[in-house]
């Protein structure tokens, strides 16, 4: 017990870690079987990282704004992007013209370095990326005067792009390689159009089907009639409303509605129809209501639409 290092050996592995001799393994005991083969058998007697290959772009994000029948039908639309793209001069090496990328000298171009650590239970070896070139094994001696060196430039690009018809709210559209570049020559990564629409002046969607409110008059409803309406592609459609239709009755228009994105075909055109009160009559139209009244079997009694204000501008004569 008067040996520190004896004495730290016994206080962690007991009688054989003070029997083993020094720099001896103290499982060695276990069938010839120690504590380095087990961590050798699982982690190799080192923790590595991976060489790093080339790098992928940025994906880059653009939104849309479409006219409702830009989405309906589809369109084609030419993008303005800002990006970074591969350097023209050179080539996106990042290297002068007429010079070439340099082994690293710190990682001696394998991108990785090896540190050797020592403990009671053995060598242990930690490989870690090249702080110095980042893992690519190599450097470089002469930048690029365009890029300094970077191998990428930042420039405006026009794209022109195909809107499906059918689309809406929240879709979104994959340009593949049309996102940044990598650094170094890696690959471009993606544009996503990401698509808004305006709102309509009296059509609304849901789903592939279009939704349109129809007014009409009391006469329209008790007797039914035949209603030109506008649609989306243009051309008006003449709907027959059935005789005594009441509020909240549906009228549909086959293959009038939005296409289908992922098939042929398209939605339909659903009509709510809905009557409408008149708040003003003529006094022709009052006689006339008063008579249909009669008429359907309950006399009504009619209510001035002066109020009591205009009653007592003609009492008064105010």
């Amino acid at each position: 017990l008067c040996d520190p290092q004896k004495k730290s050996a016994y206080d962690r592995f007991g009688h054989a870690g003070v029997n083993a001799g020094a720099g001896a393994d103290p499982f060695a005991g276990f069938g010839g079987f120690g504590f380095n083969d087990i961590f050798e058998s699982f982690f190799g007697g080192a923790t590595r990282t991976t060489h790093r290959g080339p790098q992928r772009g940025a994906d880059l994000r653009y939104a849309l704004n479409l006219t409702f029948e830009e989405a309906v039908f589809g369109c084609e639309k030419e993008l303005e992007i800002s990006r970074l793209e591969s350097c023209p001069t050179c080539n996106g090496t990042g290297a002068e013209p007429g010079t070439q990328p340099a082994v690293c000298p710190n990682c001696g171009g394998s991108g990785e370095l090896r540190r050797v650590q020592h403990s009671i239970f053995g060598q242990f070896v930690n490989v870690v990326t090249c702080d110095r070139c980042g893992g690519e094994g190599r450097v470089i001696a002469v930048p690029c005067r365009q890029c300094q060196g970077n191998g990428r430039t930042r420039s405006t690009k026009h794209i022109m792009v195909n809107i499906p018809a059918g689309v809406d709210n929240d879709s979104q559209i994959r340009l593949s390689g049309e996102g940044e570049a990598g650094p170094r020559g890696g690959p471009s990564g993606n544009l996503y159009v990401n698509i808004s629409v305006q709102p309509h002046r009296y059509l609304k969607r849901r789903g592939n089907d279009l939704l349109m409110d129809l007014q009409l008059n009391f006469a329209q409803a008790a007797l039914g009639d035949e209603v030109e309406i506008p649609t989306v592609d243009g051309e008006p459609v003449v709907v027959k409303v059935p005789s005594g239709t009441q509020t909240g009755k549906v009228l549909r228009v086959r293959d009038r509605g939005v296409p289908y994105l992922q098939r042929s075909g398209r939605g339909d055109m659903l009509i709510e129809l809905k009557v409408v009160t008149p708040s003003h009559l003529t006094d022709e139209q009052r006689e006339l209501f008063h008579q249909l009244a009669k008429s359907l079997g309950k006399e009504v009694v009619a209510q001035n639409e002066k109020g009591i204000f205009g009653k007592m501008k003609d009492a008064f004569g105010v």
